[in-house]
């Protein structure tokens, strides 16, 4: 299985407590997420911050007539650093995603690092280079624009 990287780093121009408030509340992977993905979280998260061990239980649809259950773990949490998820059943072969948030000097430094490999050898591949690569790109560019609009 071949494993592909996304990596993405976004200025925010606020406090590191602000911003992960922001990102350690799983409910707000809501507003972070393109619409048409019909994403829904199916765990009950209500009042709940991220910490290691959380498991949570999501429907999307990334194409017409394409749903897929995904649950991820998130396997390792340093309050106001990182956190990483892992997918432990969905439509991944491999999924593991670190967030990092840095301090500096007026804002927050947020790097995303995305490793993936896709099931279906060849035929995955071919998925990937179709549309798969693109659907997700297309997740990260909305998802930089809404942090522009929420922190500026």
């Amino acid at each position: 299985m071949r494993i592909d990287l996304i990596e993405r780093k976004q200025w925010i121009p606020t406090d590191l407590d602000t911003v992960w408030n922001f990102f350690a509340t799983p409910l707000n992977l809501n507003e972070m997420t393109p619409k048409d993905l019909h994403f829904e979280i199916l765990t009950d998260l209500k009042g709940k911050k991220m910490y290691k061990g959380m498991i949570i239980n999501y429907k999307i649809q990334p194409f017409p007539l394409v749903k897929f259950r995904w649950t991820t773990e998130i396997t390792q949490c340093e309050e106001g650093k990182y956190f990483i998820d892992e997918q432990r059943f969905g439509p991944y072969s491999f999924w593991h995603h670190q967030h990092h948030f840095e301090q500096a000097e007026g804002g927050v430094w947020m790097r995303d690092l995305v490793h993936y490999g896709l099931p279906l050898g060849p035929l995955g591949l071919l998925a990937k280079e179709i549309f798969v690569r693109k659907k997700l790109e297309s997740i990260f560019d909305y998802r930089r624009e809404k942090i522009e609009q929420l922190f500026g």
